[in-house]
């Protein structure tokens, strides 16, 4: 089976790291900064960082319609921290022209936990994962509305810290700087690879379909 592609989105924040943890998982994990790349990729991972740097840039650059339509389509995306906003349905304590792309019913609060002196680590209980995962959290937002459709997988102190489906995950804290890649194997296999197995079935299905009309018809 060819490598799943997955891109990383590199205009700011903790990107490298997450190429490293997906590598390490055998992923064709590369930076994401074109559009024109999205098309090429089986998933996407949205990091940590600054969203309202990262949301001018994805307005600059173009990537912003783009991004949303393929994820939308059904592209498989995981977010983490700063990437959580992004995808939000509505984000508090922004700046004014802050923009998200809609695409998780979630109501976020910004830094909400305090600034980076606040920082904290937490073992998170996720019901997909054996055993608790060692969660940093910086600068983290909160999780104040999980809209229908969506799973909370993970809570602390009673706020969801991990929500998703089976096309989006999005946690509140860091994955990929722990040197702990169970959750974005999670990801991989249970997301990137199960859509792209299921793309191909119905690619192959449609194909046949295809072939036997020809045939019923050259008959």
């Amino acid at each position: 089976m060819t490598r799943p592609r997955v891109g990383v989105l590199a205009m700011q924040g903790a990107f490298r790291e997450h190429i490293a943890a997906l590598a390490r998982l055998g992923a064709d994990a590369v930076p994401l900064r074109d559009a024109a790349e999205l098309d090429r990729l089986d998933g996407v991972v949205l990091p940590g960082g600054e969203s309202t740097t990262m949301d001018k840039l994805l307005r600059k650059f173009g990537l912003q319609q783009p991004l949303a339509e393929r994820i939308r389509g059904g592209l498989p995306v995981m977010a983490t921290c700063a990437g959580v906003i992004l995808l939000a349905d509505e984000v508090r304590d922004g700046p004014p022209d802050q923009e998200s792309l809609h695409l998780l019913q979630l109501k976020v609060r910004r830094n909400a936990y305090g600034r980076q002196p606040e920082s904290f680590e937490a073992d998170v209980d996720l019901s997909v994962l054996d055993a608790p995962f060692r969660g940093i959290f910086i600068r983290a937002p909160v999780i104040e509305e999980v809209g229908e459709g969506l799973d909370v997988l993970a809570e602390i102190e009673g706020a969801p810290v991990v929500v998703g489906d089976t096309q989006r995950l999005a946690l509140t804290f860091h994955p990929e700087l722990t040197g702990d890649d169970r959750i974005h194997r999670y990801f991989l296999e249970e997301m990137v690879v199960r859509a792209t197995s299921q793309a191909g079935v119905a690619h192959v299905a449609t194909e046949g379909g295809q072939d036997a009309e020809t045939r019923e018809a050259a008959g």
